[in-house]
């Protein structure tokens, strides 16, 4: 049976594509270059076998799969020197958050490499369970769009997108994805978006929600429709479990901030979270040894934090 739990493996991502219906995609969303190199590069190959982008830097990133996920710990206070950051797997977990309610925050959307040019409107998506006091789980659903353009970040601080979610015991379970969407109709459709009911988050309580069904089912039904319409395309697509459990590959659960980077698979051994520090002056990730180099891939950055409401 096709659940919503399903959704994130559902998006039609180019790189599962075979290659002769990829490079028809990227020739629909005018990346012809790819597309003609792609061509090249697989016109011997058999199919059967996938296909791996190799489009040199600076252009094809958005394609990959791989990702990497820092940590950045909270502050007790205004910070004027550079602030750590660590591999998500390599942290503390609050035990002291078993059991309790979390916030979820968006606090950043950076594009450095989505498909086309100018400005991209960027439908994101996210899905958590969410425990209730009887032991029900809920799955969740919530969608927001940002317009964002090339090497900017979005005008995005503290958006919500799940306040009071309840954490069980084996921690918290995320999915995210970015769908780039060019389509006219669709952009349009996305403003509804903008509505008062969507820009607070999802508002949980201890009870379940019947209402939330039909409100996560409209979500996920819309990402899944517009990530398959023509010119739309995923380009980053998280699953993420954070638990307590000491066990070394693990992402850990926190308070604090979840860096999400997008890099091209073959630079997953090179890349070392201790190089990169987040300055607290200018609200940006930069590298260390060069405070100017800012992280040269997409990314998004969500923040945990323990919710004291009712």
């Amino acid at each position: 049976m096709v659940t919503g739990s399903d959704w994130l493996s559902r998006l039609p991502l180019i790189t599962t594509m075979p290659p002769g219906e990829a490079a028809a995609k990227l020739r629909d969303i005018g990346e012809d270059d790819m597309a003609d190199a792609l061509a090249e590069a697989t016109q011997d190959a058999p199919e059967t076998f996938g296909w791996v982008p190799h489009f040199g830097a600076g252009s094809g990133e958005w394609l990959s799969r791989a990702h990497t996920i820092g940590y950045l710990a909270p502050v007790d206070g205004p910070a004027s020197e550079p602030l750590p950051i660590r591999h998500a797997a390599n942290i503390r977990p609050d035990d002291t958050l078993n059991g309790a309610r979390i916030k979820l925050t968006l606090d950043e959307l950076r594009v450095a490499d989505y498909p086309g040019h100018g400005r991209h409107d960027i439908l994101f998506s996210f899905s958590a369970s969410n425990q209730t006091e009887r032991g029900d789980s809920q799955e969740l659903h919530f969608s927001t769009h940002y317009d964002v353009a090339d090497g900017q970040r979005g005008a995005i601080q503290g958006r919500p997108i799940f306040v009071g979610l309840k954490v069980g015991g084996e921690g918290i379970h995320l999915k995210c994805a970015t769908v780039n969407v060019a389509n006219d109709d669709d952009e349009k459709l996305l403003k509804f978006l903008d509505g008062d009911a969507f820009q607070a988050g999802l508002q949980l309580l201890t009870t379940a929600q019947p209402a939330l069904a039909p409100f996560s089912a409209l979500a996920v039904g819309l990402t899944e429709t517009i990530a398959k319409r023509s010119r739309n395309v995923p380009v980053q697509t998280v699953d993420l479990g954070l638990d307590f459990s000491s066990i070394a590959p693990r992402p850990r659960l926190a308070q604090g901030s979840y860096i999400a980077v997008q890099i091209p698979g073959g630079l997953r051994t090179d890349w070392h979270w201790d190089e990169w520090v987040f300055n607290p002056l200018s609200g940006d990730i930069v590298n260390l040894n060069q405070p100017g180099m800012l992280i040269p891939y997409n990314y998004f950055i969500i923040s945990v934090s323990r919710h004291n409401g009712s």
